[in-house]
């Protein structure tokens, strides 16, 4: 069983900066490919980024390609989602997701991808 806390959320007007922080349980969080995805209201949860085990690949989507980083530290068994140059779109919760059963890496952008989740932080940007 795995068990992810996001934390980091809040408020921030546009233009700044916030970095959330998803803590993992677990021995082998090492062997987990995680991933960010956010919701809005009335919208669908959608990928945000995407890291592999080790950290060497990452992946984005075009919507926050160039202002969001993904990283992790497995020695803490943590990642994390910096976050520069926000905007008021991206005013949403942020779920961290981790995928245990994968044993390739590639971009997993998709929810039926990632088999834990965590509880979500908001995160608001004002214009």
């Amino acid at each position: 069983q795995v068990q992810l806390v996001e934390s980091g959320g809040g408020l921030v007007q546009a233009g700044g900066s916030l970095r959330l922080s998803c803590a993992a349980s677990g021995r082998t969080f090492s062997s987990y490919a995680m991933g960010w995805f956010r919701q809005a209201p009335g919208k669908e949860r959608e990928f945000v980024a995407a890291i592999s085990w080790s950290g060497g690949w990452a992946y984005y989507a075009d919507s926050v390609k160039g202002r969001f980083t993904i990283s992790r530290d497995n020695a803490k068994n943590a990642v994390y989602l910096q976050m520069n140059s926000l905007k008021p779109e991206d005013t949403a919760v942020y779920y961290c997701a981790a995928d245990s059963r994968g044993t390739r890496w590639y971009p997993r952008m998709r929810l039926s991808e990632y088999d834990y989740w965590g509880q979500g932080t908001q995160v608001t940007v004002s214009s």
